[in-house]
């Protein structure tokens, strides 16, 4: 049984809409075999799992390759995210994947926002969510329901991701 199926399997076995699961795949990993990963991930969007390429900017995709991959978001890789408010390259890096990402229909993750300078930026380049140190440190289970019932979401604009 291939990969997809296996998830397939096991969604249907729990009661569990394929769209409340999204998988993340770390952009280098995609570039080891971009056909396979191809064909994979149009069998997962089929199924109705969203994707996620994560980390992105690190992995040597190639922009012909990512015009092909079914996927629903991009997560910018923290390097460039906590650096974007000090260094002029890491800003275009960052606003240059956030309007890549949407002209291409695709949500964007920063990961490793850590201060309010950070998510401020992001919220004014139109980045949908934010994940870092600065929406939350790693909760414990029984933690995550009232944080959520607690978080506000209107801090700058920009939606906090798990």
């Amino acid at each position: 049984m291939s990969g997809p199926d296996v998830i397939s399997a096991a969604l249907a076995r729990h009661g569990v809409d394929p769209e409340r699961l999204i998988l993340e795949v770390t952009e280098s990993r995609l570039m080891t075999d971009p056909d396979r990963a191809a064909g994979v991930l149009r069998r997962l969007a089929e199924i109705g799992v969203e994707l996620s390429i994560d980390d992105f900017g690190t992995g040597y995709s190639s922009l012909a390759y990512l015009r092909r991959l079914s996927v629903d978001e991009l997560k910018i890789d923290r390097t460039f995210v906590s650096d974007m408010c000090r260094s002029d390259s890491s800003a275009v890096i960052v606003r240059s994947i956030v309007q890549l990402a949407h002209n291409l229909g695709l949500q964007v993750v920063a990961e490793g926002v850590e201060d309010e300078q950070t998510i401020q930026a992001l919220g004014d380049l139109g980045c949908d969510m934010a994940q870092g140190y600065f929406v939350s440190r790693p909760l414990a289970a029984e933690r995550v329901v009232p944080w959520l019932a607690a978080f506000s979401g209107e801090r700058t604009g920009t939606r906090a991701a798990g």
